[in-house]
């Protein structure tokens, strides 16, 4: 696993699985009318949080899961779930009106509209197909410098995402007000599309099958 080729095909995996540029996107919408010092802290908090996750799923892997009883498939379609309300309030957007509604009360009265841990943590950066992609890789892991490569890899993956996040400012203007609105309800789609599949997905890996 430490040898070159190995480092790539994980780095290759976990890069089109996580996809840091289709992120930016969604990250732009869930962000929308967010200032750029809570757009950055936003994105530390999400990639912080990722990393977390990644540590445990890297080292227990399965275990974390099987410990409180919740397999792989039933992950997926919890993830599918929320995913989809996301998406919905994308489409219709409620998130604005929430902003809109809230922009008079203090800080501390608008956390739980930070959307660093869910959606952009998990399941959209940590998500079933990374922890699943990050078990089967621990799996092949042979030593402890097996594993240590595997968590660089992943931690240069988190920095690429970071940097995506950090031009998400630079983006917004060139679309315009107008452009992030369409986009913002592009992507409610699409996210409410993923969210369906990875329900699909684990439907038929539990067996029940489509």
């Amino acid at each position: 696993m430490t040898d070159l080729p190995a480092l790539i095909a994980a780095f290759t995996t976990l890069f089109v699985i996580i996809d840091p540029l289709g992120l930016t996107p969604i990250f732009i919408a869930l962000t929308q009318g967010m200032s750029p010092a809570q757009r950055r802290a936003i994105a530390i908090r999400a990639c912080l949080v990722a990393a977390v996750l990644m540590f445990v799923f890297l080292l227990l892997g399965e275990a974390v899961l099987g410990f409180v009883g919740i397999s792989m498939p039933a992950f997926r379609i919890a993830g599918g779930v929320l995913l989809f309300l996301t998406a919905l309030d994308m489409l219709f957007e409620r998130r604005q009106t929430r902003r809109r509604d809230n922009a008079d009360e203090t800080v501390a009265d608008t956390d739980h509209d930070d959307p660093s841990v869910f959606p952009l943590a998990l399941p959209l950066i940590v998500g079933p197909g990374a922890i699943a992609t990050l078990i089967l890789l621990t799996g092949e892991a042979e030593t402890g410098a097996d594993i240590a490569a595997i968590g660089g890899v992943f931690l240069s993956i988190l920095l690429l995402v970071f940097l995506a996040f950090l031009s998400a400012g630079t983006i917004e203007r060139a679309l315009g007000k107008t452009g992030i609105n369409v986009v913002t309800r592009v992507l409610g789609m699409l996210l409410a599309a993923l969210a369906i599949q990875f329900i699909l997905d684990g439907l038929r890996t539990s067996g029940i099958g489509f």
